[in-house]
């Protein structure tokens, strides 16, 4: 009985300690967060004054939200989110739909070579993108331009520039293939005896069974996507096409006002607080039970 006790003890020391340290490592990531967001509300001489001491992380002083509106006036903050929820949106869903679909056709499928291509793609992981982003920007010059006359050429300065090329992911296929390879075969077999197509399967079988790694797949292609700085700067001239992270060269041109980019940068990181927000269950359940099975 006592050495029960003593067992309870130091489970329950354990636990504290591990909660303990796991509130600190919380608290270490947040702190960029938060001094971004009190920044914010600050005037630029009181940001600097306050950060060399902990008054940086706290809203004290001359606390206004006088801030925002400069940083809209400034820069058309509005387009640069619109564009960028509008590519992300566009990019995630048409992802979702053709990176499951060859997730499953390597995943559940079976076809001579399907583990050759599997390899293939995965190789194409280790392949930096800015290698072949030249490569890229010369093939989307040349393309012919998608709209109603069809007379133009090139995809520069377009929304579409900035999503087929990022639709189809090879770790995004990587975590489907894996998944549906962790459920069980049954589903599959049941639905062929009761008749169904391939389609079937796929769209009424194991798609509503896989929401966390549809999550999963959905917040690593919008931070990416929300966060593209390199592809819209080489293809993207135009104002009217321009993302949020191009954007903020504006609050780097002429006087840099430290309040109106942080007052920027945080009006731009509510949409991605959102949506891990709103999956953020769905991602750790994908994470904790199949999503990167080998």
């Amino acid at each position: 009985m006592q050495a029960t006790n003593v067992q309870s003890r130091w489970q329950g020391t354990g636990i504290a300690v591990r909660y303990t340290l796991m509130s600190l490592l919380s608290v270490i990531f947040l702190f960029p967060i938060v001094f971004m967001t009190v920044s914010s509300l600050k005037p630029d001489f009181q940001i600097l004054q306050d950060s060399a001491s902990l008054r940086a992380f706290l809203p004290v002083g001359d606390i206004s939200f006088a801030n925002y509106p400069e940083a809209f006036d400034r820069a058309p903050t509005g387009r640069f989110i619109f564009n960028s929820v509008l590519v992300t949106t566009v990019t995630v869903v048409l992802g979702l739909f053709i990176n499951s679909m060859a997730g499953f056709a390597l995943g559940v499928l079976r076809w001579p070579g399907k583990e050759i291509v599997l390899t293939v793609i995965i190789a194409t992981l280790i392949v930096p993108f800015e290698t072949i982003a030249v490569p890229l920007l010369l093939i989307v010059s040349r393309l012919p331009w998608i709209g109603a006359a069809g007379l133009e050429f090139g995809w520069l300065n377009t929304y579409h520039v900035q999503i087929i090329p990022f639709i189809a992911n090879a770790f995004s296929i990587f975590l489907f293939v894996q998944f549906f390879k962790s459920l069980p075969g049954e589903l599959v077999e049941a639905a062929r005896i009761d008749g169904a197509s391939w389609f079937q399967i796929y769209s009424r079988v194991l798609v509503p069974v896989s929401g966390p790694v549809f999550a999963t797949v959905t917040i690593l292609t919008v931070l990416p996507m929300w966060n593209q700085y390199l592809w819209p700067t080489m293809v993207v001239q135009s104002e009217q096409y321009r993302p949020v992270m191009v954007g903020l060269q504006y609050f780097f041109q002429l006087n840099v006002a430290w309040g109106e980019v942080m007052a920027y940068l945080s009006t731009i990181t509510i949409p991605v607080l959102i949506v891990f927000l709103a999956l953020q269950r769905a991602f750790i359940e994908s994470i904790a039970s199949s999503g990167i099975k080998g």
